[in-house]
């Protein structure tokens, strides 16, 4: 049985909507949500490729949303509500990296949802992530920020090249 990422996957991709949010109403935050966790998960099982990683950051922790609040001028921790304390420290920086990189780089996300077939987590539950590979002009306009490449590049070049040595490597080999 896979792992649960789900914590993670969320928590990242709240923090990426919170950090870059859609405007125009609820179907636009919708839109933006479903490719922001497309996103992010597809970069959460490049990071976490077989269920042993996945249970050990499970048992660790990610490591939180503080140095991302910083690079993009978000209150930091202190500055938040006791209620954001749990979810933030659920924010995987590496993963928030690697899908800031995806949405800006269609080809790169492409490239990285063919890196998953064979992973242990698209076998284990196969998923579509068309609204991040192939966005729609409705997926495009929801998402004006979240895949802006200038608001986002500060982010994406964290862990650029770890990123790049993953997809080189494949996720099974990667570790």
């Amino acid at each position: 049985m896979p792992a649960d990422l789900s914590p993670l996957i969320a928590a990242t991709t709240q923090w990426l909507t919170r950090a870059f949010p859609a405007g125009g109403g609820p179907l636009t935050a919708a839109l933006a949500e479903a490719q922001a966790r497309q996103a992010v998960t597809v970069a959460t099982w490049l990071r976490y490729p077989t269920d042993l990683d996945a249970a050990l950051v499970l048992l660790t922790g990610p490591g939180g949303s503080a140095r991302l609040d910083e690079v993009t001028g978000v209150p930091g921790l202190s500055a938040t509500g006791p209620q954001d304390l749990v979810w933030r420290g659920w924010v995987d920086e590496v993963v928030a990296s690697w899908a800031a990189h995806l949405l800006t780089a269609p080809d790169a996300a492409r490239e990285a949802v063919k890196a998953l077939d064979r992973s242990e987590h698209s076998m284990a539950c196969p998923a579509e992530f068309r609204r991040l590979t192939e966005p729609n002009a409705h997926d495009l306009a929801a998402t004006a920020l979240l895949r802006h490449p200038d608001l986002l590049e500060p982010i994406a070049r964290l862990h650029h090249a770890d990123l790049l040595d993953r997809l080189r490597l494949g996720p099974a080999r990667a570790r």
